[in-house]
């Protein structure tokens, strides 16, 4: 049976796994939801009730289903079964882990500080400049492995890319004027690439909300 993805049109987490399905050429069904709104079956997949949310329902009775609720693991799941850009760098056996190291290292201490940095602006906290200015030190990081190689590991597009993108998309539309402006032009312009290209489109599909009685919409190949 094909797998079935829980997914939020511009959630950073649904946005990466989805795009990660999209480079492995995978298949899967695509379930649009609100999160005001959480369709039983998701709730029932995932008590987290947060997405992406992955469901894989194996032939087998004996084996069942396996639900994935972690974006990475969602990534990692796509790319495992078939890498044809070669995101994962199969042929170097340390590349994996230094990408996960390195995502997770972004996760833990520049989204938080994105995420404060949104609230400061949306709710005009007189802190605002010092919230941004915390986000700086991560993205001047990044800044200058971009200045290096077109991508964040090499100028080969890897895991790292895909993975980070839609974070930085996020920070970026915050204050954008800001953004444009300011001295990470590398980071800017590797942002730019992907939010011009094709893929990035396709990936971003406005699907319909997802209610039991409509029809299975595929994504993917």
């Amino acid at each position: 049976m094909t797998p079935i993805l829980y997914s939020l049109q511009n959630c950073p987490y649904a946005m990466r796994a989805r795009y990660a399905i999209f480079k492995s050429r995978t298949s899967v069904l695509i379930r649009a939801i609100k999160l005001n709104n959480k369709p039983d079956e998701l709730l029932q997949a995932s008590a987290k009730g947060t997405v992406p949310v992955l469901v894989i329902h194996d032939g087998a009775p004996e084996i069942g289903t396996e639900v994935i609720d972690e974006s990475l693991e969602i990534m990692l799941w796509a790319l495992s079964s078939n890498d044809p850009d070669n995101l994962l760098m199969s042929n170097d056996s340390t590349a994996l882990p230094k990408m996960l190291a390195f995502i997770a290292e972004i996760e833990r201490q520049l989204i938080p500080l994105s995420n404060a940095f949104s609230c400061a602006k949306r709710y005009h906290e007189d802190n605002m400049l010092e919230r941004r200015e915390a986000c700086e030190h991560y993205l001047q990081a990044l800044e200058q492995r971009l200045r290096l190689n077109r991508y964040l590991f090499s100028d080969q597009e890897t895991l790292a890319d895909i993975a980070v993108m839609p974070f930085i998309r996020k920070f970026a539309r915050i204050d954008k004027q800001w953004f444009k402006h300011s001295s990470l032009t590398s980071l800017d312009a590797w942002l730019q690439r992907y939010l011009t290209c094709a893929e990035f489109s396709k990936v971003m599909k406005n699907y319909p909300l997802w209610l039991p009685e409509r029809s299975d919409v595929y994504f993917g190949t």
